[in-house]
């Protein structure tokens, strides 16, 4: 029991850190300038079912996958930690990570698929991270990451919703520093992974 628990914060911590809704909400903000209520309520929900579907559905087939393209637990954690780890330090730099890189998007519905919902919410860094803690468990695990994905699909749901109610409350400048510390712990996630790879590449850890 005390395992799970650890693993169910392992994986809460980690989703929190790499979807971020606190700062993902200025980029919402951004993306739905000028829209009416509805159509930010339906651009929010959208966005977060199709990116709850996309996880979900790398969660189901990371094992089929890794087979499918032969590729080893070591290399995937080694490969995937140095791209979580470079989203992490762009976000301490206050930079916006080259995977979320938004251009012109005009304001139509169509922004809740890309790119809110890809790459913002379910990007490569949470498809990672996601298939990561499902590399080596079993079906329970399995199914308390998909369950944790969706409670955070919902928390990112309702923090979008009151983005402007929380803006006028916290300031931009606390946004900020959130997303600075989220930056930290993405980053010492992913070297986290790289030192796993490099364990289980030498024999050096049973996993």
């Amino acid at each position: 029991m005390d395992n799970l628990l650890t693993f169910c914060i392992t994986v809460f911590t980690g989703f929190f850190a790499i979807t971020n809704p606190i700062s993902n909400m200025t980029v919402f903000l951004s993306l739905t300038q000028g829209a009416d209520k509805k159509t930010k309520l339906d651009i929010n929900r959208r966005a977060n079912i199709i990116a709850f579907i996309i996880v979900t559905v790398f969660v189901l087939l990371g094992k089929f996958i890794f087979e499918l393209f032969n590729i080893s637990i070591p290399a995937f954690k080694i490969t995937g930690g140095i791209l979580i780890f470079f989203i992490g330090f762009d976000m301490l730099q206050s930079k916006q990570s080259s995977v979320k890189s938004i251009d012109n998007v005009n304001i139509d519905e169509n922004i809740a698929v890309s790119p809110l919902a890809i790459p913002i919410l379910a990007g490569p860094g949470t498809i990672v991270t996601a298939m990561n803690f499902v590399s080596k468990v079993e079906m329970l695990q399995i199914i308390l990451v998909i369950a944790i994905f969706g409670f955070m699909s919902l928390l990112t749901y309702f923090t979008f919703k009151l983005s402007d109610l929380i803006v006028r409350i916290v300031g931009n400048n606390v946004i900020s520093v959130i997303g600075k510390i989220m930056g930290l712990i993405i980053a010492i996630i992913g070297t986290g992974m790289i030192i796993q790879g490099i364990k289980l590449s030498f024999d050096l850890i049973k996993n």
